[in-house]
């Protein structure tokens, strides 16, 4: 045990500091992507897109990375990276010689192939014959065959009436009129056929004010509510305080729509279980061409049929971005004019980094806008993230997406409660996606959003009293629901909002939509119905919160602000200082770890105006679940970057090189002290949580940053109020307690951001406003 109560290691500024190379067994290819930077010059194209200055994404290290916490399953393919570029024809040629199908191009990469062996099955363990085989081909450079792993759908699947009675859906039309959409012939006539069987048994009928649903004139008029017999339904479009909602706490798209923007011109692609592309309100807003079904490998993404509905999760989806308006079917898209593409890729028994890697990376020219309501098991013990394919997919789309001004990826925060935190969700914390958190209706956190120092928004989710106040939408079948939730349901929330803004503007880049996303959130009336995180206040003077991010999205807001924007300078990385070696967690305190940095001041990475900042982490502990590290700026923001997740019980991985991430620092000077603080959540933070939610106690008083007590001589640190683990206090059948232990290894600190004013060259006509508060701060 440690006999002292809190430890201290500093380092002086390190800057542009190199790096060792990566090790196989780092857990996600996200870190392999984040090192890069430290091997080149960090400098950005003069348009600022494009992180790292990567021109291509194939300059990131081409290395296998294991997962740590998935038995693996290894399949039939094969990546493939021949030595230079080839051909399609050529790379067929290669393949068939050494007894492989080529079924394409991984990522639109002119190197990388996804090869198939048609006799090898799947099996736990690599055919090292095969591997060797391949490698032994003069055109060959490296061969990986491709690990299974899990992927989750975001959200809480509704039931349909026909098995719990409870589902508001309906049958519109005749299923026959499907046939005379003019979309493309539907491959799966087997699930088609059942389908319509479903709709001729008359199943699940629903008449809507007495009447049946008939398609109606399209009026268009911005000016007035939309028709649509579902519009009275969707408060996250405008809440009127229907079913015991706040009133105005909304998304404000009618403001964006009375401006005239209803997403022409835009493309976001449902990256999930498929889309019901002959769905009535979903047909004339669906983008054929910039569709494309990567589980079953053909052009016709569409939803598997199951006769519970599990597949109804991407058409419910789409239809929050794109329904039309005003034709009496269901309700109306934010994005009404906008076009979804659906991208069929998590209906099948197992992902892969191809599979991601392809779906990441389709159409990028044509799709402007990729949603994502999946990522790795929200169970609160699970560490996971992208796999290599997949990283230099998003890099490569962040780089020369939309015509090189950076393809938009907006993922849902994930559904593990206070019992998980996104951090440890490569997807959700990367600085290359937009994390989305949700609120119900009466701005409270629903009991599912997991606390986040990477989430940058939120939207809605579903409603506190009734399970029909969840987000209405499409469903299968020319069906409707009032029940879609989760965060799944809040990412495409967002989406739609930045098909408003990309309308507005379309030279916006991925990082200017960031910007957007930071200056126009509001915090309105949301609210952690815990007490555990308060609003705070960052050194420029914006709000933000553990779970909200900078607050709800405000269409009106956003588009406004979009139309005279004038692009972000360009974007510099800074290795700002590293700590290498055993650094102690102590058994009952906290370690306390600071980096001194100038931000690379006075060479080619200097950062003076921070975007993402990450603590890219090693170490190990008796017990993983129970650490809680936070990490503090120069400025004193105070970022809880991991928070207690009581289910997980590793101790034999960690974190290796983990990149945790913050958003909470945005607009600061990232010059000065440095400080992370890393401790195991004690039995006595579990009392003081206790004490905090007795009833019959007095209501605590916490200053504006939540920060006013101590234990044991060390900052109090926000925790989740879920009891300890009986893992941290008490072994099994002993009554002492367990004596924590663990050690932090490495910490780097990377600073990610300008060396420019990024609003120098913006007019902030509310002085109020939170651009008027920026510029003050930056001296403008």
């Amino acid at each position: 045990m440690a006999t002292f109560s809190s430890a201290l290691i500093t380092t002086n500024s390190l800057t542009c500091v190199g790096f060792s190379s990566l090790r196989s067994q780092l857990v996600a290819a996200l870190v392999l992507v984040a090192l890069v930077g430290l091997l080149r010059p960090a400098h950005e194209q003069p348009s600022g897109h494009g992180l790292f200055g990567l021109a291509r994404a194939e300059k990131v290290s081409f290395e296998y990375v294991e997962p740590l916490d998935e038995n693996n399953i290894i399949t039939s393919s094969f990546l493939v990276r021949l030595n230079g570029e080839h051909e399609p024809q050529r790379a067929h040629a290669i393949a068939k010689r050494n007894g492989y199908v080529n079924l394409g191009q991984v990522g639109n990469s002119k190197t990388d192939y996804h090869f198939h062996h048609p006799n090898l099955k799947i099996r736990t363990k690599r055919s090292v014959s095969h591997i060797k085989q391949l490698k032994r081909d003069p055109d060959i450079r490296h061969a990986i065959q491709q690990t299974g792993f899990k992927r989750d759908k975001r959200g809480f699947k509704s039931i349909p009436a026909e098995i719990s009675g409870t589902e508001v859906a309906s049958k519109l039309v005749d299923p026959q009129h499907h046939h005379t959409s003019g979309l493309p012939s539907i491959e799966h006539s087997h699930d088609r056929l059942l389908a319509e069987n479903h709709n001729n048994n008359n199943i699940n009928q629903l008449n809507v004010d007495g009447h049946k649903s008939t398609p109606a004139k399209v009026t268009n008029n911005t000016n007035v509510d939309p028709t649509d017999p579902y519009f009275k339904y969707q408060w996250p479009l405008k809440n009127v305080g229907q079913n015991g909602g706040k009133p105005n706490l909304d998304l404000n798209v009618e403001a964006a729509w009375a401006q005239g923007y209803t997403g022409k011109n835009v493309t976001t692609a449902i990256m999930d279980d498929g889309v019901d592309y002959m769905h009535l309100d979903l047909r004339e807003n669906y983008n054929a061409k910039a569709s494309f079904d990567f589980s079953s490998n053909d052009q016709f993404p569409y939803p598997r049929y199951t006769d519970d509905w599990f597949n109804s999760h991407g058409t419910r989806c789409a239809g929050e971005v794109a329904s039309k308006r005003d034709n009496g079917i269901c309700g109306v898209g934010i994005a009404y004019d906008s076009k979804v593409a659906g991208i069929r890729m998590l209906d099948q028994p197992y992902m892969t980094d191809i599979i991601e890697a392809n779906s990441m990376s389709h159409e990028p020219n044509l799709i402007d806008i990729y949603s994502a309501s999946w990522g790795p098991t929200d169970n609160g013990k699970t560490v996971d993230g992208p796999r290599n394919a997949t990283m230099h997919a998003i890099v490569r789309g962040v780089n020369d997406g939309r015509n090189g001004k950076g393809s938009i990826y907006v993922w849902a925060s994930g559904d593990g409660g206070s019992d998980d935190d996104c951090n440890c969700d490569g997807y959700a914390a990367s600085m290359w996606t937009i994390s989305i958190n949700s609120a119900i209706n009466t701005g409270e956190n629903a009991h599912y959003d997991e606390s986040c120092s990477s989430t940058l928004a939120s939207t809605f989710s579903n409603g506190a009293k009734d399970p029909h106040t969840g987000v209405a939408t499409t469903d299968l079948y020319d069906r409707c629901t009032q029940t879609h939730s989760g965060t799944s349901a809040a990412a495409p929330e967002a989406a739609a909002v930045y098909a408003l803004a990309l309308e507005a503007n379309p030279n916006l880049t991925w990082r200017d939509i960031q910007h957007l996303t930071v200056l126009t959130s509001k915090r309105n009336s949301l609210y952690d119905g815990k007490g555990r995180f308060n609003w705070q206040v960052n050194g420029v003077g914006l709000e933000y919160n553990h779970l909200f991010g900078y607050g709800v999205l405000d269409a009106g807001a956003m588009v406004s602000l979009a139309k005279d924007w004038k692009t972000v300078p360009s974007r510099y990385h800074c290795d700002a200082g590293v700590l290498s070696g055993a650094y102690p967690i102590p058994t009952d305190n906290s370690l306390v770890m600071t980096i001194d940095t100038e931000a690379c001041k006075g060479t080619g990475s200097e950062v003076n105006y921070i975007e993402h900042v990450q603590a890219i982490i090693t170490l190990n502990s008796t017990r993983r679940g129970d650490l809680v590290i936070h990490l503090t700026s120069p400025m004193g923001t105070r970022s809880m970057i991991l928070n207690r997740r009581p289910f997980d019980d590793d101790n034999k991985n960690g974190f290796v090189r983990w990149p945790f991430m913050t958003t909470h620092t945005w607009g600061e000077n990232p010059r000065g002290t440095w400080k992370l603080e890393v401790k195991f959540y004690s039995e006595q933070d579990a009392k003081d949580n206790a004490a905090f939610f007795d009833k019959n106690r007095p209501e605590s008083k916490t200053n504006e940053n939540n920060q006013n007590t101590s234990i044991s001589g060390s900052p109090a640190l926000a925790t989740s109020g879920t009891p300890p683990s009986s893992a941290n206090l008490t072994a099994a059948n002993a009554t002492k307690p367990i004596v924590q232990s663990g050690f932090v290894k490495e910490w780097r600190l990377m600073i990610h951001g300008t060396s420019e004013p990024p609003y120098k060259n913006l007019v902030a006509n509310d002085v109020k406003s939170k651009l008027a508060i920026v510029k003050k701060a930056h001296g403008f």
